[in-house]
């Protein structure tokens, strides 16, 4: 997979993660540009280590859930790490 695709897939896989986690996250468009690039690496690693499966093809559907799994995994560490503010 190229670069462009791999900023494509991250960029998706970090929006639906951020639909699927209940509540609000921040970071705009770019915080969720690089938290899904790194969940993208993230579960491409893990898909790698544990079942032999990485980020292989853009239109494989193992591609697209290792890297929502991983974007998901990062964002609640992201949240842990920056915490949520008292209004």
């Amino acid at each position: 997979m190229g670069f462009f695709g791999f900023l494509l897939l991250g960029l998706i896989a970090g929006a639906i993660a951020k639909l699927i986690i209940p509540g609000k996250q921040g970071g705009g468009w770019f915080v969720t540009l690089l938290l899904g690039v790194v969940g993208a690496l993230l579960g491409g690693w893990l898909g790698g280590l544990l079942f032999g499966k990485g980020l292989e093809n853009f239109f494989s559907l193992q591609t697209w859930i290792v890297a929502i799994v991983g974007s998901i995994i990062v964002l609640l560490i992201y949240g842990l790490v920056v915490g949520r503010k008292k209004a």
